[in-house]
């Protein structure tokens, strides 16, 4: 089930826009390492580092998700308003 304001989730929380980033370097490496073996020499570190920071931003996003952001749960606390 989806939190009453999926969208207003989906701008703001930073959960959604680390993991985000995590995908475009997880989508970004393989990329980069067809370019390099076919026009450039590789780079291992170049490698390990875009794995790194794809770790660092996923471990990133999973302790921002268990964060309150005033923003989004204001005084809810992610708990849907009370239906009347």
């Amino acid at each position: 089930m989806l939190v009453h304001n999926w969208r207003e989730v989906l701008k703001r929380a930073w959960s959604v826009r680390l993991m985000s980033l995590a995908l475009l370097f997880i989508v970004i490496e393989p990329v980069y390492s067809f370019v390099a073996a076919t026009w450039v020499s590789r780079n291992i570190y170049i490698q390990l580092a875009m794995s790194v920071a794809t770790g660092l931003l996923a471990a990133a996003a999973i302790i921002a998700r268990i964060f309150l952001q005033q923003k989004i749960s204001g005084d809810l606390n992610g708990k849907p308003p009370a239906e009347e």
